[in-house]
């Protein structure tokens, strides 16, 4: 179980997650499923919109396409569903920033840690 004690440093992983998923309310987060071009091919990927918006704000970062960072983490992915390696991609990404973030940047080091011991069980 998460604690409230860890409520801030999850939200600076995923700053687009409702509270709500934060504090064990129940929350429902719809599947969207979206076309996208991949490899000059268009595929149908379902993520929850949560998800969806994790990768656009990294896009975003990085100053590449929605669609060019998907191919990327496609090419990247082992023997896993391409859903599956988005969730994952994001949740690293969001969980590395936190990891580096330095003092005074909203999340302090021991708020990071807590967040990590959280989710190490």
């Amino acid at each position: 179980m998460i604690s409230l004690k860890t409520l801030p440093a999850i939200a600076a992983i995923f700053p687009f997650a409702p509270l709500e998923a934060c504090t064990g309310a129940a929350v429902k987060s719809a599947v969207i499923k979206r076309s996208i071009l991949l490899n000059g091919h268009k595929t149908s990927v379902s993520l929850e919109d949560e998800f969806w918006d994790g990768l656009r704000e990294i896009a975003a970062d990085r100053n590449v396409g929605l669609s060019a960072l998907v191919q990327e983490i496609d090419h990247g992915r082992d023997n896993c569903n391409l859903s599956s390696a988005l969730r994952v991609y994001v949740f690293s990404y969001f969980h590395a920033r936190v990891s580096r973030a330095p003092v005074g940047a909203g999340v302090t080091p021991s708020a990071a840690a807590t967040t990590r011991a959280a989710f190490a069980d």
